[in-house]
């Protein structure tokens, strides 16, 4: 009886083809928020990029460059997105992390050396969010001894004791708080006509500070851990290539909020710090003296508005870097790891964890901190290991015996090779200019 129904409407093609057709075109409308239901892992990773050494660095573009550097954004954007599609792709098509297969694909020695490098970068930057988690709050006069510890707690909880899904609805979240600066820069009353031309016509400055800046730019926009972090969550999603659509719309839309979000710093204190310089610059300590110095120009309520941009920056960032270091770690010894394991499941992950959360919250309680050459070290730390990255990313999506179908074309290849290049560049440049102005030579 069943079969004969579905025989009968299949019979009345006209009818049932006009009813589901306009049942189709009123559902139609709402399709996008199936998208926004796939958000995940891109928006999380590219929105730590935004983190405290990232806010620092972006609103030293401004203020020292004014708008001259909004363009790099624009580039840094393709790369972005280029390098977490890969990623993100290379984790549904082999289930399996970039340290996994780097472990498995690369000589041991190369592994030892790229997961330890990666270990020291990222320890250093975790360092530096409970740095920026401080500073923010101190902003509000709550002293580092008691905002540093009560964060690593509040986040030691939040991942020990919850599952991936909830974790990541969380970070998902924290990005809202980048709608901050949005405000601070509308407040600022940028020149549009400047801004447009900053963001389409390159400029360069043969300058040591200018390159410095540039290859900071790009260790902070496209910083290694995100590709891990990326690949690790994909594969623990358990992100297939039927549903891949999804995660692409993911990984590139997240690439343009969270640029838009940095030109959207830059654009505030070119409009404040950099304009009232009279075109001469300034010099930033940290990401929250760049807070304070928008106070003169936009009031408190923009500085607070900026302070609170950076505490939600930091504690994101404080979360998926550690994780990103865990799973790398982790992954590379093939090891069990995964938010969603438990203790006894995967000790070596979250004991790692723990110890990276607690030396961190112990460091950011200390005192006279050096914390611009932390960052700046840091950051050109990531600039110089990218390539590194980058290289190892290439070989691997690039083998068929890997990806099978799913490598790259010849214009991704083109796109991504050429970024690669590029940082490397910038990276050998920077550092021959560091090495000769050692023994009194200067390029520029």
């Amino acid at each position: 009886m069943d079969i004969q129904k579905d025989l009968v409407v299949v019979s009345q093609p006209k009818e049932a083809g006009r009813k589901t057709l306009r049942r189709g075109r009123v559902r139609r409308p709402f399709r996008w928020l199936r998208y926004l239901g796939m958000l995940g892992p891109g928006l999380v990773a590219a929105s730590a990029g935004n983190d405290a050494g990232g806010i620092y660095t972006y609103s030293s573009m401004g203020a020292q460059f004014g708008y001259s550097m909004l363009w790099v954004m624009v580039v840094l954007t393709l790369g972005m997105a280029v390098v977490q599609e890969m990623c993100t792709r290379m984790g549904a098509v082999t289930g399996k992390g970039l340290s996994d297969l780097i472990r498995e694909n690369f000589p041991l020695r190369l592994t030892a050396l790229i997961m330890l490098a990666f270990l020291l970068a990222n320890s250093g930057v975790i360092v530096s969010e409970f740095i920026g988690i401080a500073a923010a709050l101190n902003l509000f006069h709550i002293p580092a001894w008691i905002s540093a510890p009560c964060a690593g707690l509040l986040l030691w909880l939040l991942v020990v004791k919850g599952s991936y899904a909830r974790v990541e609805k969380v970070f998902l979240a924290l990005t809202l708080v980048f709608l901050a600066y949005f405000v601070a820069a509308f407040m600022a009353h940028p020149n549009l006509g400047q801004v447009l031309h900053g963001t389409l016509v390159p400029t360069v400055q043969l300058n040591s500070g200018y390159l410095l800046m540039l290859v900071t730019a790009v260790g902070t926009t496209i910083s290694p851990y995100m590709q891990i972090y990326v690949q690790s969550a994909v594969v623990e999603r358990e992100v297939s290539m039927r549903e891949y659509n999804h995660e692409r719309v993911d990984v590139y839309s997240s690439a343009i909020f969270s640029n838009v979000v940095a030109s959207v710093i830059i654009i505030a204190t070119a409009a404040t710090l950099f304009v009232n310089s009279k075109g001469k610059g300034i010099i930033l300590m940290d990401a929250a003296q760049a807070a304070t110095a928008l106070a003169p120009f936009l009031g408190n309520f923009a500085t607070n508005i900026f302070a609170l941009g950076l505490l939600g920056a930091s504690f994101l960032a404080a979360g998926v870097i550690p994780l990103s270091t865990c799973y790398s770690i982790t992954e590379a010894l093939g090891l069990e790891n995964g938010v969603s394991k438990r203790w006894r499941e995967a000790p070596v992950f979250w004991g790692l964890f723990t110890a990276l959360i607690l030396i961190s919250v112990v460091i950011a309680m200390l005192p006279n901190l050096p914390v611009v050459q932390i960052l700046l070290n840091l950051y050109l730390l990531n600039g110089m290991l990218l390539p590194i990255i980058l290289f190892s990313i290439l070989r691997l999506v690039n083998d068929k015996r890997l990806m099978g179908r799913h490598t790259n074309g010849w214009f991704f290849n083109i796109l991504a090779y050429g970024l690669t290049i590029t940082v490397s560049l910038l990276s050998i440049a920077y550092l021959t200019v560091r090495v000769l102005s050692l023994f009194g030579i200067t390029l520029f």
